[in-house]
């Protein structure tokens, strides 16, 4: 080497030197490497439909937030996209693998509450980040949480007390209808802390695979006997049932009424026969009015000839949160950096702007109080705005005893 080249090499290391010194990284150190994101979700299992959604709109998040180039401060992003079938062991060993042999940066997932708990204690094992989507369960935020972990998607309180808006009044009587899970535990306790006007008469839990509803509908009569004024059962459920059959079962006939939250637009179809059903949704491709919104319907649209549907618009938001966070930390993937700049951090999603509350990491967003109507161009019953539910509406508690 002559001696120009060793000088000239010497001052660009003494560059790199002072600039280390001042706390900074040379833009170039890090390009070309990828940032590698494990994507985790149900692509099989009672949940498929939910996972696939949830994928399409992650990959179409990341094309939206980096402009097309999937590249954020000259590094490329490479999702890994891995099927834990909706199993809790299965989603926990996947995630470990992500994290140690495919030297993922930071992981997205799942679809099942009881997926997403299993991979909690991973997340803090392997000190990674996890984006928590589309799990509801309270408890992935609430006492199982760790400080690796955010969400993306909305938690069983802000469904509970979104919803409780349009059934909590005096005069009405409610019983409590759900799968035996985690999802469906959750949601109903933090829907009974929500009531404060109805009363609530019963609860029943059912098995997660339950199709016959023959029996619970027998049960739920038995709660009401006796019982005057409003009647309603406010079901949360998840997966390809058609809960609202229990509704044809003596429901119907002995003037007791159905309730429960928006849901994918196949399981809206369900609603149709219940033109004027109030509840609470998280997303709905035509309510949401911003910019984000109307890009996903387009490209939506374009891409699969069909609008986007509930978990699209929350695979969405994870890929916007994801991205918002890297363009912030320059590119660095480090956790530390990454955990101070994502809580209480803001960014953009089809559903407005949502914020990570520093507490506890979840997003804090609005929600949708809806009336089914019936519209003849729609095969599913139509969530119709009734009015916006705005994070500072909604009272929702911290339960991770941070």
């Amino acid at each position: 080497m002559n001696r120009r080249n060793t000088v000239a090499l010497a001052a660009a290391f003494g560059a790199i030197g002072t600039l280390a010194m001042l706390g900074h990284t040379p833009a170039f150190a890090q390009s070309g490497k990828d940032i590698r994101i494990a994507h985790i979700y149900s692509n099989t299992g009672p949940l498929e439909a939910y996972g696939k959604q949830t994928a399409i709109g992650f990959n179409l998040g990341l094309e939206y937030a980096t402009g097309g180039t999937m590249m954020v401060n000259g590094r490329k992003l490479v999702v890994m996209e891995k099927d834990d079938q909706g199993k809790p062991d299965v989603a926990k060993s996947l995630l470990a693998t992500a994290y140690s042999d495919d030297k993922a940066d930071l992981a997205v997932g799942t679809s099942s509450s009881g997926a997403a708990l299993a991979m909690l204690p991973v997340a803090e094992e392997y000190k990674k980040i996890l984006v928590v989507e589309p799990a509801v369960a309270d408890s992935i935020t609430g006492d199982k949480w760790n400080k690796y972990i955010f969400r993306t998607a909305r938690n069983s309180s802000q469904d509970a007390i979104s919803n409780a808006v349009a059934q909590d009044k005096e005069g009405t009587s409610i019983v409590l209808m759900a799968q035996d899970n985690a999802f469906g535990r959750d949601g109903q306790t933090a829907f009974k802390e929500a009531i404060k006007k109805a009363k609530i008469v019963g609860e029943e839990y059912l098995p997660p695979a339950t199709t016959d509803f023959t029996a619970a509908a027998q049960r739920v009569l038995e709660k009401f006997k006796g019982v005057s004024g409003r009647k309603v059962v406010y079901i949360v459920w998840a997966g390809a049932a058609n809960s609202f059959k229990v509704s044809d079962l003596g429901l119907k006939s002995a003037g007791i009424e159905i309730a429960g939250g928006g849901n994918i637009l196949p399981a809206l179809v369900n609603y149709k026969p219940f033109p004027g059903m109030e509840g609470s949704i998280y997303y709905y491709f035509g309510i949401p009015k911003n910019a984000t919104n109307e890009w996903l319907v387009a490209n939506h649209y374009k891409k699969y000839k069909a609008p986007p549907d509930f978990f699209t618009a929350g695979g969405f938001a994870a890929a916007t949160a994801i991205v918002t966070a890297l363009k912030k930390t320059g590119g660095d993937t480090g956790t530390n950096k990454l955990i101070s700049t994502m809580e209480g951090m803001s960014f953009e999603t089809p559903k407005g702007t949502m914020t990570f509350r520093k507490e506890d990491h979840q997003a804090m967003q609005s929600m949708y109080q809806f009336k089914i109507k019936v519209d003849p161009a729609f095969a599913w019953g139509v969530p119709e705005l009734v009015h916006e539910i705005k994070p500072e509406e909604m009272n929702i508690p911290i339960k991770n005893k941070r």
